[in-house]
């Protein structure tokens, strides 16, 4: 086979020197590309750019490939024709204008090498040839994580991950990373198998399979593959998605904790002891409580504790104590445990002090004190019944008591170092006595057969009976050391004449009051002033209309806009030399009174006819 070789070698290098001899001959300059590329599916041209000095119309060209080490004839092309086809590219070939063979609808049986060789006539003037190499860009490859996970306790190498990229020309290869960094092959640590099918369509399917032993912190690794291949000369990488995958490893550690934290935990909250273990997979968990007695109590068959978390509702001081909690490892049987001490703050035994203990009168004065147990700092405060702060301290004194200073309060005890944790009690401040009319209707001012409400209100404790000396409708209403009686009756002449008496009585004692009735008519008569008065303003009202009217009247006979005389028949004004006198005509429709007021100069009355009319000198 070496000499086959040498002799190929040495017919090579004689058609070489042929060839350059042949092209000297005929002046024939001839260039064409090493290396043209094209995608599969696509359209390969191959230029064949000749010149020749004889320039000859009968000059052709004519294409082969090769096929192994023999030349097959492609086709033969004249001018811009194509004469002779080859059948295998029967309908693929055309011609340029530029003499570029174009082969359309490359495939990968298309990577080949092609000659072009330019003749006239038979003669052969000289040929070049071009490497045609078809390419395929792989499908991006997909990944798919081991679905059964790996422990660090495996005797073998686990699998990680299956890559597989498709359609891809020339053949790709791939490459595994982790955490961004490229694995390699490490005897009995990493193991690579890859496998590569070519498919109908001469196309390439790469696929590799990894197999890397892990540890703990490989819980938290992503690995992705890499596929690689060459396109026009230069290499590209496309890359999977990063997966992680399932790692079984055993318990190093295991921590209990309470939720909320221990230090505020008080009396009604629930609770929550959450136990984890840094193990994949989780432990068999189990809870104990220790006894008053040191004995341990098994818990486990509370809800949720075989998960690691065990629920207490509504904690009390009993719930307090040391708890444990215990983990299994079923892979190696391997047992840990872990405890917690849980305090459960409480306030308890409130309770108030009266002092003096013995029923309160009034002017009495009271000293209360309040006190509770917890194994925590405590603040006191009073509150009345509306909530509200009235002093601070366990200790309240209250003097000169009465009846309206009687209240409900409580004391409320609270430790600040725990929000929320809070503890009341009520008591009452009573103040006792006979009872005592606050309010009566009296005097009431009613009408005959009318139907009138009575009211009679008064404070006492204990708590005291109305009664009325007359019959009617009654109504009662309570309000702390408050009652009042509402009496509905109808009037009568012995109801006006007596009056109704209001009895209010307890067990110290009996207040009572008489309720007057008036008769309404009274009070018309106080009326009249009222109306005496709108008289006065009617006549004040009149005086300032005539004296407006006047005015206006006065102003007019200034501007001589009207005449003034008697019915038309006397001028207002006197002989000439009065002429400059203003005088204004007075009439009366009471002659008979004006008879009587009205004198003339010498002090004698004069009649009536002659008193209806007078003049008044207005100017001086």
């Amino acid at each position: 086979m070496a000499g086959g070789r040498r002799a190929a070698g040495l017919a090579l290098r004689w058609g070489c020197c042929l060839l350059l001899c042949c092209a000297a001959a005929s002046s024939l300059e001839l260039s064409m590309p090493a290396v043209v590329e094209a995608e599969a599916g696509g359209t390969a041209s191959i230029e064949c750019n000749f010149y020749t000095a004889e320039n000859g119309s009968s000059t052709s060209i004519t294409w082969f490939y090769m096929d192994r080490n023999s030349r097959v004839r492609l086709c033969r092309i004249a001018g811009s024709e194509i004469l002779e086809e080859n059948v295998d590219y029967k309908g693929r070939l055309s011609v340029g204008k530029d003499q570029a063979l174009s082969i359309s609808r490359v495939t990968v049986q298309d990577a080949r090498t092609f000659v072009c060789q330019v003749g006239e006539g038979s003669r052969v003037l000289g040929e070049n040839q071009t490497r045609l190499h078809v390419y395929k860009v792989p499908e991006a490859p997909e990944i798919v994580a081991s679905s059964g996970g790996a422990s660090v306790r495996s005797s073998e190498i686990p699998e990680i991950a299956r890559c597989v990229s498709k359609n891809g020309f020339p053949p790709p290869n791939i490459t595994w990373h982790k955490n961004g960094e490229q694995l390699q092959p490490e005897e009995d640590t990493v193991k690579m198998q890859s496998t590569l099918t070519r498919e109908s369509s001469g196309l390439y399917t790469v696929s590799s399979t990894l197999f890397a032993r892990v540890t703990r912190e490989d819980r938290h690794s992503l690995y992705h593959c890499a596929v690689h291949y060459w396109l026009r000369g230069q290499r590209r990488t496309a890359e999977s998605r990063r997966v992680g995958i399932t790692v079984f490893y055993p318990a190093k550690h295991v921590k209990l904790q309470v939720l909320p934290s221990s230090a505020l935990v008080k009396e009604g909250d629930d609770v929550k002891l959450v136990c984890e273990a840094d193990s994949n997979p989780a432990p068999v968990y189990s809870f104990l409580k220790r006894g008053l007695d040191d004995v341990w109590h098994d818990l486990s068959s509370l809800p949720d504790a075989s998960s690691g978390v065990l629920n207490l509702h509504g904690v009390n001081k009993s719930s307090s104590g040391l708890y444990k909690c215990q983990t299994l490892d079923l892979d190696d049987m391997k047992q840990m445990e872990k405890d917690v001490e849980l305090v459960v703050n409480y306030i308890e035994g409130v309770h108030v002090k009266m002092e003096p203990s013995s029923p309160l009168r009034e002017g009495d004065s009271v000293r209360l004190s309040c006190n509770a147990h917890s194994p925590l700092s405590l603040d006191y405060q009073w509150r009345d019944e509306k909530d509200r702060t009235v002093a601070r301290g366990n200790q309240l004194f209250l003097s000169n008591l009465t009846f309206e200073t009687s209240r409900n309060l409580s004391c409320k005890v609270m430790a600040p170092s725990v929000p929320g944790l809070e503890q009341s009690k009520r008591v009452a401040v009573a103040v006792e006595g006979k009872p005592r009319i606050v309010s009566i209707s009296s005097p009431l001012y009613v009408r005959q057969d009318e139907v009138v409400n009575l009211t009679c209100k008064a404070i006492a404790f204990p708590r005291p009976s109305v009664h009325w000396s007359i019959n009617g409708t009654a109504h009662e209403y309570v309000e702390d050391q408050h009652i009042a009686s509402n009496l509905t009756v109808r009037v009568s002449h012995d109801l006006l004449r007596a009056g109704a008496m209001c009895r209010v009585s307890n067990a110290l004692g009996v207040s009572e009051e008489r309720i007057q009735l008036l008769v309404e008519s009274i009070r018309k008569d106080q009326k009249i002033p009222e109306s005496k008065g709108v008289i006065i303003v009617a006549i004040i009202v009149c005086i300032l209309v005539v004296a407006v009217l006047g005015s206006v009247i006065y102003f007019l006979h200034k501007k001589g806009k009207i005449p003034c005389g008697r019915a038309g028949k006397q001028d207002i004004t006197r002989p000439e030399a009065r002429k400059d006198k203003i005088v204004v005509e007075v009439k009366s429709d009471k002659v008979s009174e004006e008879a009587g007021l009205l004198q003339g100069a010498n002090g004698e009355k004069r009649s009536a006819a002659d008193q209806s009319e007078k003049y008044i000198d207005l100017r001086n």
